[in-house]
């Protein structure tokens, strides 16, 4: 299995290549690649030399081959050789890993699929290979699509279900809808405590990755942006002729602290809350 931990930072695959064939021979080189490479057995039975050390494999066994891993494909049985599909890629990013450097599940190169897995992957590799025989306009993202179908459905089986959240859901990753959820987030909450941390974890993102992707599309931090909606929400409770007090209208507009809600206010105005109160009274 694969650490929770580990989660998808981005996966917005660059597709380099497909390729099956039949192996009767031993690959004639030993080698790497500074691109991913996935393998999946399609038929018959082999041995593979990855990093030195030689592993059996056979119909089902899916090969996770990071940049850098040294791999040779060796022919055991020329009347019962391996039928193997390949799928070269790049521009992926996991939590706490490498670029295009895929989570091993206990380490491991090779996984040994079965069930429903083996029948998904099976059928991707069929539609892979017949989309690709094909000019079809739009091909390469079609096979772009197949591919992080395939990388969702070998990364799911590896780990557990998140927890389902009883909050504000988010459910896309597109750095424009990911911007608007947030700030629509901070619409809605702005009076409650909100952190970077909780909406991070509420979109299966890294804190990093959505604060990066926020102030690259507006220009500001996350965090920032929500201290503006709470101070403009705050000037227009005291210009609507607020009675309470000043501790009461920080209380509303999320902050604890009237002092430090007043500095802040006072930052972005130019005078204190208590002078736009006194205003109104005028």
């Amino acid at each position: 299995m694969i650490d929770n931990n580990v989660m998808i930072e981005r996966l917005d695959p660059t597709f380099l290549f497909t390729w099956k064939g039949t192996r009767r021979r031993d690959e004639k080189n030993y080698h790497k690649h500074d691109y991913t490479e996935i393998a999946y057995i399609l038929s018959g039975h082999g041995k593979y030399r990855l990093n030195d050390q030689i592993y059996e494999v056979s119909e089902g066994d899916l090969l996770l081959l990071n940049p850098g891993v040294m791999h040779q494909a060796l022919c055991t049985d020329p009347d019962n050789p391996t039928t193997e599909f390949f799928v070269g890629f790049s521009d992926v990013q996991f939590s706490g890993m490498y670029v295009n450097e895929l989570p091993l599940p206990n380490g491991q190169l090779i996984i040994h699929t079965k069930g429903e897995l083996r029948q998904r992957l099976f059928k991707l590799c069929a539609s892979m290979e017949a989309e690709n025989a094909v000019c079809w306009q739009g091909r390469y993202y079609m096979m772009k699509a197949y591919l992080i179908q395939m990388l969702l459905f070998v990364f799911r089986e590896q780990t557990e279900p998140m927890p389902v959240k009883t909050g504000y859901a988010f459910e896309s990753v597109n750095r424009k809808y990911v911007v608007e959820q947030i700030v629509s987030y901070f619409e809605d909450h702005y009076s409650e405590k909100v952190s970077l941390d909780s909406i991070a974890e509420n979109m299966y993102l890294s804190p990093f990755y959505v604060s990066k992707i926020f102030k690259s599309e507006t220009g500001e931090a996350p965090i920032r942006h929500l201290i503006n909606i709470r101070l403009e929400k705050a000037k227009e409770i005291l210009e609507s002729g607020w009675e309470g007090s000043i501790q009461e209208v920080a209380a509303k507009v999320g902050y604890d602290d009237a002092y430090h809600f007043s500095k802040l206010f006072k930052k972005r105005y130019g005078i204190p809350p208590s002078a736009v109160k006194k205003m109104e009274k005028v």
